[in-house]
């Protein structure tokens, strides 16, 4: 190909509002008519609580060092870590 004539170029062009529409779609056909998201964001909570429980004195420590640093998220809404 003659880089030099860029009137040989052929236009390339998608609808990503469409391809996203068409993907949303999808996701929440495989999600079913039975997904609950609030009990999905319930149960991540739960999950996320159980996780950092009955840690001893010095894991709490490198826990709470670690939310400080923003390389793990704190408690409550929004968590999220920051790095």
């Amino acid at each position: 190909m003659n880089q030099d004539n860029a009137n040989e170029l052929t236009p390339f062009t998608i609808d990503l509002t469409f391809e996203e529409a068409r993907r949303r779609t999808e996701v929440m056909a495989a999600l079913g008519p039975d997904w609950d998201p609030v009990a999905a964001l319930q149960g991540e909570d739960e999950a996320y609580a159980l996780l950092y429980s009955g840690l001893d004195a010095e894991q709490q420590r490198t826990y709470d060092m670690l939310v400080a640093a923003g390389v793990l998220p704190g408690e409550g809404p929004g968590r999220a870590a920051t790095h």
